[in-house]
């Protein structure tokens, strides 16, 4: 199961369950499509893997299966990427 991190990594914006414009690495990194696009050039900063959208978990699940309220806020990775590009 998806642990639907609550923000994006590099610049914080609230990415809430519903979110159409979050981003996912294989490993679960969340960003925010605008960072992924801009800054990231779809290329997480962590693992150098593929970002995607992710899903959107029904509401009817959330109550059984919450969304992850751990918050992860690395903005030096995503410095460091947007320089290498």
């Amino acid at each position: 199961m998806l642990e639907l991190r609550p923000s994006c990594e590099c610049c914080d914006k609230n990415l809430p369950p519903a979110a159409t414009d979050a981003m996912i690495c294989t490993f679960e990194c969340t960003f925010c499509r605008d960072c992924v696009e801009n800054r990231l050039h779809g290329v997480c900063p962590n693992c150098g893997g593929n970002l995607s959208p992710r899903p959107v978990r029904p509401a009817a699940k959330l109550e059984k299966f919450p969304a992850s309220t751990r918050r992860v806020f690395k903005p030096q990775g995503c410095e460091q990427a947007a320089r290498l590009s």
